[in-house]
């Protein structure tokens, strides 16, 4: 369910029309009520957008992610696809995306297969999805009620992970092969999944698979924004854990939540493992090295691995822990005190282990 009043006025300064969206939403837990002021906004002052055109036939994913875009964006605008001269014209009423020939903001025309096509400042190509990240991503974050702290970080984030590789496969500058195995289940491709077969004889087969694919592709790009805004929020509190603990090895966060950016940020280069509560238990986790990997700082000790209960507890001397995987690198146990004992004990280990033999 949602809902969405825009209205235009003057708040406060002579001549400056400014317009105001208050949209409340339950689509999804991490939206929240918004309300946001832009000012002399030349891509929406004054605009009434009926029409949202793109071309017709089959379909890829760069103009399904503009259409999630734009529809939250426009929400009385209806989707066009077309390749008629009439309607991929500029129009004051209208946005045009991966159709028209041309790259025009000023008369809101983003396409890319035309010579002279759009580049990024690194000469890397923009797909129509780029494009209309570039031109209305910002609005669409404080839409989906990113902070107004965070809507630069938030769209740089998303932009470098999510829409650049669009961008380029849409491109043929990055190949889904590249993925080995998962090709197949690159989100490019899982979308391509849902156009019609070739012996469809529907009409408006490829119409009705469009906004199939359009519901399908918002899910993935709002699931991606949140996860990028709760690690934004998440540094905060990491951050100040880590000012809390001090040269202490054990960092401990009073819930679950993306560590590592911030202890790497910060320079926390002593922290050796990491303590939290779970629903009904408690985490101990190391930290790992690199973004990529899976090798840590310092892994649980070898006599843990595999352990659980009874027999964990047994061999590291420490009543209520639990549970111990067998790759070393998350543990569990009942009690705070218990994850903070086992944590120490791997601290010592760990340690122990990195010091030279006497010469």
């Amino acid at each position: 369910m949602r809902w969405n009043f825009t209205c235009y006025g003057v708040p406060g300064l002579p001549g400056q029309i400014s317009k105001w969206r208050l949209e409340l939403t339950s689509n999804s837990s991490y939206l929240r009520p918004t309300k946001r002021l832009i000012a002399n906004d030349k891509a929406h002052i004054g605009m009434t957008i009926d029409f949202l055109v793109t071309h017709s036939g089959g379909f890829h994913a760069d103009e399904v992610l503009s259409s999630v875009i734009l529809t939250r964006l426009f929400p009385q605008a209806r989707i066009v696809r077309s390749r008629a001269p009439e309607w991929i014209a500029p129009g004051t009423d209208r946005i045009v995306y991966d159709v028209g020939g041309q790259y025009n903001a000023a008369e809101r025309i983003f396409d890319h297969h035309q010579r002279g096509a759009p580049l990024r400042p690194d000469e890397q190509p923009y797909s129509s999805f780029g494009l209309i990240w570039k031109h209305y991503g910002r609005d669409y974050l404080a839409a989906l009620g990113i902070p107004e702290a965070h809507l630069d970080a938030v769209h740089a984030s998303f932009d470098k992970s999510f829409v650049l590789p669009i961008d380029l496969t849409d491109n043929g500058a990055l190949s889904p092969a590249t993925a080995g195995q998962l090709a197949g289940l690159t989100l490019p491709a899982l979308l391509e999944t849902l156009k019609p077969v070739f012996d469809e004889a529907d009409p408006e087969a490829d119409n009705r698979c469009f906004h199939a694919a359009l519901t399908v592709a918002r899910h993935f790009v709002e699931g991606k924004i949140a996860q990028i805004a709760a690690k934004l929020r998440a540094e905060g509190l990491v951050h100040k854990a880590i000012l809390a603990t001090g040269e202490g090895r054990v960092l401990e966060l009073a819930m679950g939540m993306p560590f590592r950016p911030a202890i790497v940020k910060a320079g926390a280069d002593h922290l050796l493992f990491v303590v939290h509560p779970r629903e009904k238990d408690w985490c101990l986790t190391g930290i790992r090295r690199a973004e990529e990997g899976f090798e840590l700082r310092a892994d649980l000790p070898a006599a843990w691995a595999g352990l659980s209960n009874g027999d964990l507890e047994k061999a590291c001397g420490v009543e209520g822990a639990s549970f111990c995987h067998n790759g070393r690198f998350i543990a569990a146990a009942k009690t705070r005190e218990a994850a903070l004992a086992m944590a120490e004990l791997a601290v010592k280990e760990a340690l122990s282990g990195r010091e030279s033999p006497a010469a």
